[in-house]
């Protein structure tokens, strides 16, 4: 693979503006897909409106500018793509591997949120159903059963990862009883899309990887290569996220936020970094970014002043 082959992205959604843990990620994937000569894309996830926030996707790009972290090309926003997610829908039903849904939220809890695939023989009507994605016997092929039954895969940091699908999961949403898409759908189609090869993310997405992978290998898509972060978990153990209202990242701050960031990575860089401007921690970040140092565990305390 040639080094401009190589692609990594940050995909934050438009819920808030980036906090330390968030800022982290971007800033991991950030220095690996440079240490490899590749580039950086940042992708805007804005398929959930209910969940965002009016002026967030701008909050963040000022965040990321200011931070140094430039990425190459156009914003990919999700909300323009609708139309693909439609498509890739077509080309799961062609191959029987879709239904509608009726089943409501009370009930799959009830269930522990394995779903346990009721509505897989009802042939229900479209209107007011979820779309569902059948991991179950009725896959084509006997290869397709298999990696339903159990999908594995090496992790970058985390190591050797499996799940059971059919056990773990079960058949899941695609497209919501609101017609919203799912974030396993069209994360997996957008990654496609872009040709994203190197995928770096928070470890709270990593039993989400099976479930991708599966969907890349029926869409006939590429598989990239994956590494899950722990996450930056608050004192009372929770990841720092906007529902647990972790605070913003504070304008002016940018070089001490790379180098606490660096520092939390386990990248050991030199006390005297710290004073220098961001594009000199950049570079050193870059130059000595090691994957190798970063702990595989879940989540790691975050500083106390995030």
């Amino acid at each position: 693979m040639s080094a401009l082959s190589r692609i990594g992205r940050f995909a934050p959604s438009p819920t808030g503006p980036l906090h330390f843990g968030s800022l982290v990620s971007a800033l991991a994937s950030y220095l690996d897909i440079r240490q490899r000569g590749g580039r950086w894309l940042v992708r805007i996830e804005d398929i959930d409106p209910p969940r965002e926030i009016s002026g967030a996707s701008a909050t963040i790009l000022q965040q990321l500018d200011a931070h140094g972290l430039h990425w190459d090309g156009n914003v990919l926003y999700q909300s323009e793509r609708l139309p693909s997610y439609l498509e890739a829908l077509d080309q799961l039903k062609q191959k029987d591997l879709i239904y509608y849904c009726q089943c409501n939220r009370p009930r799959i809890q009830r269930l522990g949120g394995i779903y346990d695939s009721q509505c897989r023989y009802l042939q229900l009507a479209a209107k007011d159903n979820a779309i569902r994605f059948n991991v179950g016997d009725r896959v084509a092929s006997q290869s397709k059963r298999e990696a339903a039954a159990y999908l594995s895969f090496t992790d970058q940091i985390m190591g050797h990862y499996q799940q059971c699908l059919r056990a773990e999961v079960g058949d899941f949403v695609l497209r919501r009883r609101d017609g919203l898409f799912s974030y396993q759908l069209a994360v997996v189609v957008d990654d496609q899309y872009q040709g994203i090869t190197h995928i770096m993310r928070g470890s709270d997405l990593l039993d989400s990887t099976p479930r991708q992978i599966y969907l890349q290998q029926c869409l006939g898509y590429s598989q990239p290569e994956y590494a899950h972060l722990p996450v930056a978990i608050n004192p009372d153990g929770q990841k720092l996220s906007k529902q647990n209202h972790a605070a913003a990242l504070v304008p002016g701050n940018e070089a001490h936020n790379l180098f606490t960031a660096l520092v939390w990575l386990q990248q050991k860089p030199p006390a005297a970094l710290a004073k220098q401007p961001i594009t000199e921690i950049l570079d050193w970040g870059i130059k000595h970014w090691s994957l190798a140092k970063i702990p595989g565990t879940l989540g790691m305390a975050a500083p106390q002043e995030f």
